[in-house]
């Protein structure tokens, strides 16, 4: 049986002036590889790797082409059009693959790179999604403390970001990791994994361990107290809303950071304001 949107191997049935169709046995379903993918030499019998698709007039067709993605996999791929009723993408092949507007989690542009994983519809067409979640892989091969880059692809209120690591495992950015930082899907990160969960998901942090975030922290508060003139109009005691407001970070972060300017006698801290000293 043919598998539409995937590579495989199939064998040269029969020849033709334009082409040779394909099969997986005799008697099989065929589909045409047209002449000017064929691999020089092959004749009848002959097994080929091909993708199999379909062309703009939606017939079954071969290519020996690399797609940039196939079904079951994701993938970044640039948007070359945007129409009535959804986008275009350079996928690698001659028809460019289709990114349905339902199937957009933010309004594309041209020119953007997007994220996105490959469907069949119920027309029987292959179709781009930018709703991944399902696609994404859970045996990554990292573990605690590895660092990682990826894509987030959706941002949501309660959890926080969802992130594509390597554009492939499933990984989520938890919202209380999120202080001072504002994503948008597409956004590109570098992260530490902060665990790895029985299901294989990755919980990251786009925070240092807090030994080494101490040092980045305390140099944003001596600039902040630079700029506004060696003062800053709250202390440690202020609520955890107002100095994620003015610094960014958490309240403990912002304490952490606090005692150790305290202790290098850097700053000085009253009841009302800190100061450097």
């Amino acid at each position: 049986m043919l598998r539409l949107g995937e590579i495989q191997t199939l064998r040269i049935a029969r020849r033709v002036d334009f082409g040779v169709y394909l099969s997986e046995e005799e008697g099989a379903e065929e589909v045409l590889l047209p002449r000017k993918y064929i691999p020089a030499g092959l004749q009848i019998g002959d097994s080929v790797e091909v993708f199999v698709y379909r062309d703009s007039e939606d017939r079954m067709i071969a290519t020996t082409l690399t797609p940039k993605l196939t079904v079951g996999q994701t993938a970044r791929l640039k948007v070359v059009q945007v129409g009535k009723v959804g986008a275009f993408l350079d996928w690698g092949l001659e028809k460019d693959l289709f990114l349905p507007y339902r199937q957009q989690t933010h309004k594309v542009r041209e020119g953007e790179e997007v994220l996105v994983g490959m469907y069949i519809d119920k027309s029987g067409r292959l179709c781009a999604t930018m709703n991944i979640y399902r696609e994404l892989s859970t045996d990554s091969p990292y573990q605690k403390d590895d660092q990682v880059s990826g894509t987030v692809y959706e941002v949501h209120e309660r959890f926080g970001a969802f992130v594509a690591v390597d554009e492939k495992y499933s990984a989520l950015i938890p919202k209380k990791e999120l202080f001072g930082a504002v994503l948008a899907p597409g956004d590109r990160v570098d992260a530490r994994v902060a665990g790895v969960r029985e299901d294989g998901k990755l919980n990251l942090s786009i925070r240092q361990k807090s030994y080494l975030q101490i040092a980045g922290d305390s140099e944003r508060i001596l600039k902040l107290l630079e700029e506004n003139g060696g003062t800053l109009p709250f202390n440690d005691k202020a609520s955890p809303e107002v100095i994620t407001a003015r610094t960014g970070m958490s309240k403990n972060e912002f304490k952490r950071a606090v005692g150790h300017l305290l202790k290098e006698k850097k700053i000085v801290i009253t009841e009302k304001d800190i100061r450097l000293s």
